[in-house]
């Protein structure tokens, strides 16, 4: 049997399994996807024990940057977010994806929104640096960066330079207009109280729904089971394909959005 799985910690509350599951049952598969509880100091003896029966990994925190070193080739998008939560098993190689960015891309455009201009992140980690990728993608101008520690802002910095993105950096609880703020924070760890409350909202976080952010925001609101969606879709289309952009029947989508509704 086809074996694949999501890999993080912690990992009992994952969506992934539910989402892959009903992929493959439309794809008519056999595959076994399952979550599984994975630290840091656990992943290498983990992925270098699989055997042939494994096809691919979910990666989530704290893994995404973790598991590069163990990668024998990474796709462009991998390569300039530094993060991989997607890991193709295949012709004896570790390949590793990024599907993040387009997840975020995907829930932003799905939003009906169409400013982007302005943007506010909230937080410095691997997700942060996939939605600063995908709001290039979709045309913004200015960037602000909330984090706890200005250090941990500087991967995100050298990456809006890459981009050619002037990337602001303020400490939470400062304020800035936006079009779109963006939080790739645990749900519950911000309160709505720190910015206009009018922009779009899109939170990362989807369990428990809504966060403590969306729950004071009286503008429109984009949960991140949205991105969940779209990233799995793309994995999926990773896993059966060979790549994150290989089509998939029209049936695949709707059978992922309703296994979570």
């Amino acid at each position: 049997m086809t074996r694949l799985a999501v890999l993080g910690s912690p990992i009992a509350h994952s969506k992934s399994p539910l989402l892959h599951a009903a992929a493959y049952r439309e794809l008519e598969l056999d595959w076994q996807y399952e979550a599984i509880e994975v630290d840091e100091g656990a992943l290498e003896p983990f992925v270098t024990n699989l055997d042939d029966h494994w096809r691919g990994l979910s990666l989530t925190m704290p893994l995404k940057r973790v598991v590069l070193p163990l990668l024998e080739s990474v796709d462009p998008v991998a390569r300039l977010t530094g993060s991989v939560n997607t890991v193709l098993l295949a012709g004896g190689e570790r390949r590793g994806f990024n599907t993040d960015v387009y997840g975020v891309w995907a829930a932003l455009r799905g939003s009906g929104h169409t400013a982007f201009d302005r943007v506010a992140i909230v937080g410095g980690g691997a997700t942060a640096a996939s939605v600063l990728v995908a709001v290039d993608q979709l045309g913004a101008d200015e960037v602000t960066l909330f984090v706890r520690t200005a250090a941990n802002a500087d991967p995100i910095v050298r990456l809006g330079d890459a981009l050619g993105l002037d990337v602001r950096v303020q400490p939470i609880g400062s304020h800035v207009e936006a079009d779109v703020v963006v939080s790739t924070l645990p749900g519950g760890v911000i309160h709505s109280s720190t910015f206009d409350t009018d922009a779009l909202l899109f939170d990362v976080a989807y369990d428990p729904w809504p966060s403590a952010l969306a729950a004071g925001w009286t503008g429109p609101v984009v949960s991140g089971l949205e991105m969940l969606i779209h990233q799995a879709h793309a994995q999926v289309a990773t896993f059966v394909t060979g790549s994150p952009a290989g089509e998939l029947p029209e049936g695949v989508l709707p059978a992922m959005r309703a296994a979570v509704a």
